[in-house]
């Protein structure tokens, strides 16, 4: 259920390092607690990010969430998917439902995040 490519926060946010360049998006335990996504606020392409700071919004029809920079860098990409589509990430937490991509600025913080096992083991699965 989750893959183990990726590193995991406890706030349920992943991380897939590729290079330099870091996909983030929710798990998929945390889209199915937030429910029917219908809007995403996506970070400003350009933008540093400092670890843990909010990179944006995940509204659901139950609540509104922060998401939260899994690691520090500048915001490259953002999913322009979601602007119309918020929903693919209830359909696809972990592949199309990516939010945003940056530029690593700290690789090092990769080691503070957990592997798929350990987020299993908090998220239940």
């Amino acid at each position: 259920m989750f893959p183990n490519d990726r590193r995991y926060t406890k706030e349920h946010e992943w991380v897939k390092v590729e290079g330099d360049s870091a996909t983030v998006g929710i798990t998929d335990f945390a889209q199915k607690e937030l429910g029917d996504i219908v809007f995403v606020e996506l970070p400003e392409i350009g933008r540093e990010v400092a670890l843990a700071e909010v990179l944006g919004t995940i509204e659901s029809v139950k609540a509104v969430s922060e998401l939260y920079a899994p690691v520090s860098g500048t915001i490259t990409a953002v999913n322009a998917l979601l602007n119309d589509a918020p929903e693919t990430i209830n359909r696809d937490a972990h592949e199309a439902g990516w939010i945003c991509k940056l530029k690593l600025a700290k690789p090092g913080e990769l080691n503070e995040l957990m592997d798929a096992a350990a987020y299993r083991a908090i998220a239940g699965s």
